[in-house]
């Protein structure tokens, strides 16, 4: 699996984790889905849905 999420979309996606973790705790249990999806994507580093689309914000290395 080749690295397809780039830095600032692991950022945002660690904010919409810890946003989604607290609407989980306070709202609906359903919200920590969303943590966990946002989470695992963020530290792989791949997403499948972007994958899918062909998407990749992840910057390419100049010495591969």
């Amino acid at each position: 699996m080749e690295r397809n999420v780039g830095k600032n979309d692991k950022i945002i996606r660690i904010i919409v984790a810890i946003i989604a973790a607290y609407l989980g705790y306070k709202v609906n249990v359903w919200f920590y889905l969303i943590t966990l999806v946002s989470l695992v994507t963020a530290l792989r580093g791949y997403c499948l849905l972007y994958s899918l689309l062909g998407i990749n914000t992840a910057k390419k290395s100049k010495n591969k």
